[in-house]
């Protein structure tokens, strides 16, 4: 099977789930390396494929749901206090879309995150704690926005509420 082929078994695969799949089992499936994966991935998302990277892996935006509550939420942590920080963002119905610094040099920089379950943040603090990575926010002084998914906005307020009690969020 050649690049082209596959990029386009790859498109079918995701866009038949609604469910994140992992590099790995497209790998697998596809019977290339995991890397190949993740740059095939690149390649398909700048020609304008809405896929999206989450902890469990890839899925198209189209899968994910819609008619939700969207907004920015400010806050200031050190690395110790991440964990807490995104538990209770999902343990009040939000979920973590991303987060974006403000970097001095190279201006907004973004990572997505979609974390929505308690899962989903054991499993990022996993990964964050066996690969000794380092934090977006670490550039900026802790300094980071989250785009926050609720089921409403009085969710959305609760998850505020919450991090502003923890000393997380950054008052307006």
């Amino acid at each position: 099977m050649g690049a082209k082929e596959r990029r386009a078994e790859i498109l079918a695969a995701l866009r038949e789930r609604d469910e994140a799949m992992s590099a790995a089992a497209l790998a697998a499936r596809m019977r290339v390396s995991r890397q190949v994966i993740v740059g095939d991935i690149a390649l398909l998302r700048a020609q304008g494929n809405e896929i999206i990277a989450t902890a469990r892996g890839y899925v198209m935006a189209s899968a994910l749901p819609s008619g939700r509550y969207v907004g920015k939420i400010a806050c200031r942590h050190s690395f110790a206090d991440t964990e807490a920080e995104l538990a209770a963002i999902v343990a009040c119905g939000g979920e973590v879309v991303d987060v974006i610094v403000t970097h001095r040099l190279y201006g907004d920089m973004t990572g997505q995150l979609n974390i929505s379950t308690r899962a989903d943040v054991d499993e990022f603090m996993r990964r964050i704690r066996s690969r000794k990575e380092r934090l977006l926010s670490e550039l900026t002084d802790g300094v980071h926005l989250h785009t926050v998914a609720c089921r409403d906005r009085a969710a959305f307020d609760a998850v505020c509420g919450e991090l502003a009690r923890l000393g997380i969020l950054l008052p307006e």
